[in-house]
């Protein structure tokens, strides 16, 4: 383990974050992590992970220059576990502990109580989870929900006022941004599926697993295929349902207009190949897909749940159905479909609501602020054998919501209050 140089005296003392990964595949919440992790400010943070397994996101992680610790969590946690945490918090001397999944929630709850360090907890889902809600209680974390609808539901399950946060997820506008004037590339997607650049291309972004409605996507697929010919479609991203999402494409006959793309690393330059994006999620938060394909100019048909409302303004940005509704989803997608100018007037809106509400940068200096304030509310750190109660930051819970905040800027206020514009998150 990395021995870290001491502050040199006049300096102010960087906070040391340790973040504690429920998991480590490729997936939003990995993503926001990678994301946050890298843009964190040096001269103020330094950053340890504590991951369940080594893997490719781990590595990204080690190529910033960041030290990963394995430890295993399962959802029993086990002591070897915890341990290893304290040790880590300790040796890395560690000020506040950032927990994403519940698994990861119990143990840097237990081990923060232990080592009398403060925890945050982000629910990077639409509803908080029973296990995350124990250890909210438990240990007396501090929870961060990305999005209005799932501060308000921990909010009625009974979450501590002065402990609720809201802080929306951001997305990087000069990442992902629309084609320019040459348009997507020769050699993108549409050229590795055959597809011709003048082909109404409908896309979905995600992990093929129950939550994400992908075969809900295939469904939608066939009603939109039979109103618009023409048009194609491709599912992007890996998951447990591959296969059955491959056998539903044969069974209904659309093996030549709907593709599996697997696992991209050239996001930023495949959303701009999409005519439409399509959300069939079953429950979500704010899914980084919409946000990143929005950014990208591109129009979404999407399920209403959780933070997607917040994202997409209907008939502005994008299109709602409700969930499950396979058939009104189709009917929305096909409109798009048959619908050019429409799709380009939604694109420039949906840009536009992006970089002006949804900066990453904002995202980021929100979360910043709300980890150094916990720090700086922290008490003395555990002696060994001695039990700290965990200091817990005083004040109003916060949430930056679209409707009530322009930009996000890390400081608390009332629900539903009045700054300087929009601001949501998932």
């Amino acid at each position: 383990m990395t021995v870290h140089a001491t502050v040199p005296p006049g300096s102010a003392p960087r906070v040391r974050v340790l973040e504690v990964m429920g998991n480590a595949i490729v997936g939003g919440m990995e993503s926001t992590v990678l994301r946050l992790v890298e843009r964190l400010p040096r001269a103020r943070f330094h950053t340890t992970v504590l991951a369940p397994f080594a893997s490719p996101c781990t590595e990204r992680l080690r190529a910033l220059d960041v030290e990963v610790i394995i430890a295993p969590m399962p959802q029993d946690m086990v002591w070897s576990s915890v341990q290893l945490a304290i040790a880590a918090i300790a040796a890395c001397r560690i000020d506040v502990l950032h927990a994403h999944l519940g698994n990861a929630h119990v143990l840097a709850g237990l081990a923060g109580r232990l080592a009398g360090r403060p925890v945050l907890g982000t629910v990077h889902a639409r509803q908080v989870t029973p296990l995350e809600l124990e250890a909210h209680r438990a240990f007396g974390t501090h929870l961060h929900m990305v999005c209005q609808h799932s501060y308000l539901h921990a909010l009625g399950m009974g979450a501590m006022p002065s402990h609720l946060h809201c802080v929306p997820n951001g997305v990087d506008t000069e990442l992902f941004r629309p084609a320019g004037p040459a348009g997507p590339s020769a050699a993108g997607l549409r050229a590795s599926l055959g597809i011709g650049v003048q082909v109404p291309l409908v896309g979905f972004v995600g992990r093929l697993s129950p939550e994400k409605g992908p075969e809900l996507f295939v469904r939608c697929a066939q009603r939109v295929h039979d109103a618009q010919p023409q048009a194609h479609f491709v599912l992007v991203g890996e998951g447990p349902l591959r296969d059955a999402v491959q056998a539903r494409i044969d069974g209904l006959g659309l093996a030549a207009h709907v593709h599996l793309a697997g696992l991209r690393e050239d996001m930023p330059a495949l959303y701009p190949e999409f005519d439409v994006l399509v959300s069939s999620s079953l429950t979500e938060a704010m899914p980084l897909a919409v946000m990143e394909a929005m950014a990208c100019g591109v129009p979404v048909a999407a399920t209403r749940v959780g933070g997607v409302a917040d994202l997409v303004v209907e008939d502005w940005t994008g299109l709602l159905a409700e969930p499950g509704d396979i058939e009104g989803l189709a009917r929305l997608v096909a409109a798009l479909v048959a619908d050019p100018q429409r799709r380009r007037e939604m694109g420039r809106h949906s840009r536009q609501r992006m970089v002006e509400h949804f900066s990453l940068a904002a995202s980021v200096d929100a979360t910043a602020a709300l980890l150094q304030g916990l720090a700086a509310h922290a008490g003395p750190a555990a002696a060994p054998g001695q039990l700290v109660d965990t200091p817990m930051l005083p004040g109003r819970a916060a949430c930056l919501s679209s409707r009530a905040r322009g930009r996000a800027d890390g400081t608390a206020g009332e629900l539903g209050g009045e700054r300087s514009g929009e601001k949501d998150s998932g």
